[in-house]
């Protein structure tokens, strides 16, 4: 090939670089690379812009360990909140207050039922226990008295919706819409609409100023970024719980919406809007704002312990925009966000109604697109020019000039609260740069170094060698496959860690977690991280595991039956006994290096990874050790499974069967075979209501071999025939609680 054509073949490739760019932002062509630079971009650009200090207008009232420890587990009765609200605005006079929890069950625990079930006994309601009743019912009613609560006080309850395709499901009570349904005409922001709702008691709605719905949205990568102020539901607009809470905190009134329309060069451009309380927030096509991070710690956290015993300090909460939500293990709702991979999600709240007060909250302008379009398009095909006419080192000083400006351009966009993505444009200048000096000959001599440095420290030694000899099938790159994911955490560490000096406790951790990383690396397994004393690995990923599903649970039941001799270690040193619960699931994940700057984690990231963690947070529910899903069972045909009960986790309506591994079918004992196919038997009788079959069941074989287990189906059969289940009753279990 002589240098005309390869001067041909350089413009062509030029050109069809930025031809293929400028396709990804004009809408025709999604390329995921753009889409994880256009995060990071933001994501650093917020790291660096974000305000600092203390914000005294907002602080978040935490359901703590502390409160757990104090109060009781979640969820507490209402007469708990009863006297949580009464403290918040009679003791520490809050300005508002939203709960970012949602109560939609009654409470019965006061007893007031079975009282008045006696009061019409003719042998016991005489008229001495009638008025007794008449005098305890007020107060015994912790419906009522949470009810009248909230009246007349500015409170914002919350509530989900179902996205579609997740259910229409209707539960509880929805407020009236905040807004028309044709607020945004033509446009239609917050489509596909949700199908259905779970939200509170309607007599609780009644009282309650406002409600909003506290949905989270996450980018394709897992993060938070965007979050939604207005929802189409039915025959108007919902308010988010941010906007709903700001909105009590101003009295309540109206909110009000419309659409800008502003001409660019002849065309004109639609973006909806939203105002509450006077404030205007600029919204994006989809209704979405992108969240103001606040750097550092800008809201303070307020234990709910110490504010039902008054001993939380008035300053912290007087005059504030209050809202509930928790941080405690099992409860929190943790999310990942730009500045930290367990982000409690009741604060993105927080930084949102601050955004609305402050007036920055930044939205995709309508002419976003189009500009991108350009931005790729007249760069790109200027630097091509100068790349093929003077060679790489003008070429350089070109591409730094181009790519200063388009950072000016993005600054100046930044500084009127716009975002107008920007990193397509400069990748297109030094994709192009890149492409022209060749930079791609050095990449591949490079690769085999780094792929033992790179994830040496995630998978075992001789996995790491492997993969070393063909780095090419091997990335750190974001990419979505089908994995196995376990998730393991000693049972009661607060107590646990709290009989121990801080050196001793090191040494057990440290005994602890060596013991079972080895038992992961054994099974060839991934190392994702280390939570304290949980530990989170998966399989599949970086090598390809064909039978991953059987090696997690191979390593599961390992674990297990590694803590006896580990046990008798630690006894012999005076150390608590070690118990944990561990949860294993299978199915579609997104698994890459991610992070931050200053951080990065080869980890993986989605509702199954999230579905994996809460099964080893119900094992202590059912007291069993292992816990694993229905598509977990059918990618093992190696091991046995006794079914344990399907259930429903919260904000999601499709039902999950959970089993309980036993051990390889080659060994399995024919006893405990026997003892799985009647406690599964029994599991069916009770999901039919076949209350009598189903309690022989469970109690024979807690007379053979007792297991909690047993007496847990027990107790909820004996609660069914006090208060039969509804007509519709499908035999799933609901938990209610996040």
């Amino acid at each position: 090939m002589n240098a005309a054509s390869t001067r041909w073949v350089q413009a062509g490739l030029s050109v069809l670089f930025v031809l293929l760019l400028a396709a990804h932002t004009g809408g025709w062509l999604a390329l995921a690379p753009m889409q994880r630079a256009e995060a990071w971009l933001y994501d650093t650009w917020l790291r660096y812009t974000a305000p600092t200090g203390v914000d005294d207008r907002i602080a978040i009232l935490d359901i703590d360990e502390a409160s757990l420890k104090s109060v009781g587990r979640w969820p507490w009765n209402r007469a708990t909140m009863t006297a949580l609200l009464d403290q918040l605005f009679d003791r520490y006079g809050v300005a508002a207050v939203g709960f970012d929890v949602v109560f939609a069950e009654p409470d019965t625990s006061s007893g007031l039922a079975a009282l008045e079930r006696l009061g019409r006994d003719e042998l016991v309601g005489n008229r001495e226990f009638q008025a007794a009743l008449r005098r305890l019912s007020p107060q015994l009613d912790y419906d009522a008295r949470f009810a009248q609560a909230l009246a007349e006080r500015p409170v914002s309850l919350g509530y989900y919706f179902n996205p579609a395709g997740f259910g229409d499901a209707h539960s509880g009570a929805l407020p009236p819409p905040a807004l028309p349904a044709t607020t945004f005409d033509p446009l239609a922001p917050g489509l596909p609409a949700p199908t259905g709702y779970g939200a509170n008691l309607a007599a609780f709605q009644q009282m309650a100023q406002g409600a909003g719905f506290y949905n989270m949205r996450a980018d394709e990568d897992g993060t938070a970024r965007r979050m939604a102020l207005v929802s189409p539901f039915g025959d108007g607009y919902y308010l988010s719980l941010s906007a709903s809470t700001l909105r009590v905190a101003f009295g309540a009134e109206p909110a009000v919406g419309g659409v800008d329309r502003v001409r660019v060069l002849g065309r004109e451009y639609r973006s909806p809007w939203l105002e509450i309380g006077g404030l205007r927030m600029p919204l994006d096509a989809d209704g979405h704002v992108h969240v103001p991070y606040r750097a550092g710690a800008p809201f303070p956290y307020v234990s709910a312990a110490g504010v039902l015993a008054g001993k939380a300090p008035v300053a912290q909460l007087e005059n504030r925009i209050v809202l509930v939500g928790s941080t405690a293990p099992g409860l929190a709702d943790l999310r990942v966000t730009p500045f930290s991979s367990t982000f409690p999600g009741v604060e993105i709240h927080a930084h949102l109604i601050a955004g609305m007060l402050d007036g920055t909250l930044r939205a995709v302008p309508p002419w976003a697109r189009d500009a991108r379009t350009l931005a790729v398009l007249v760069p790109g095909m200027v630097l091509a020019l100068v790349l093929l006419r003077f060679g790489p080192a003008v070429g350089l000083a070109a591409t730094l000039a181009l790519l200063g400006l388009l950072l000016a351009a993005y600054a100046a966009a930044w500084s009127r609260f716009l975002v107008v993505p920007m990193a397509a444009p400069m990748l297109t200048v030094f994709g192009l740069y890149a492409l022209n000096t060749a930079w791609g000959f050095f990449a591949a001599t490079r690769s085999k170094r780094q792929i033992t440095r790179l994830f040496g420290q995630y998978v075992p030694p001789e996995l790491a060698a492997e993969m070393s000899r063909d780095p090419a099938h091997y990335t750190m790159e974001g990419q979505s496959r089908d994995m196995s994911v376990l998730f393991s955490d000693i049972r009661g560490f607060t107590n646990f860690s709290e009989r121990l000096p801080p050196t001793e406790l090191a040494e057990v951790l440290n005994a602890y977690l060596s013991t079972m990383t080895r038992i992961v690396q054994q099974h060839q397994g991934t190392i994702d991280k280390y939570i304290g004393d949980a530990i989170m690995a998966f399989w599949n990923a970086p090598v390809d595991l064909a039978d991953h599903a059987t090696r997690a649970v191979a390593t599961a039941l390992d674990m297990q039956a590694a803590l006896p001799k580990l046990n008798e270690e630690f006894a012999a040193r005076g150390w608590p006994e070690v118990r944990i619960g561990v949860g294993v699931n299978t199915g579609r994940m997104s698994v890459g290096n991610m992070g931050s700057e200053f951080r990065m984690s080869y980890t993986v990231m989605g509702d199954t990874v999230n579905l994996g963690s809460r099964l080893e947070g119900i094992t202590k529910q059912y007291a069993v050790g292992i816990l694993v899903t229905q598509s977990t069972v059918d990618a093992d045909p190696v091991h046995a499974y006794m079914k344990i009960d399907v259930v429903r986790v919260k904000g999601k309506e499709t039902p999950v069967a959970i089993y309980e591994p036993l051990g390889t079918k080659a060994g399995l004992d024919e006893t405990v075979r026997q003892a799985a196919s009647e406690f599964e038997a029994a599991f069916a009788a009770y999901q039919q209501q076949d209350w009598d079959r189903a309690a022989a069941t469970f109690s024979a074989l807690s007379a053979r071999a007792p297991r909690p287990l047993y007496d847990i189906y027990l107790e909820r059969i004996a609660h069914f025939r006090a208060a039969p289940p509804p007509a519709d009753w499908d035999g799933v279990f609901v938990y209610t609680t996040k």
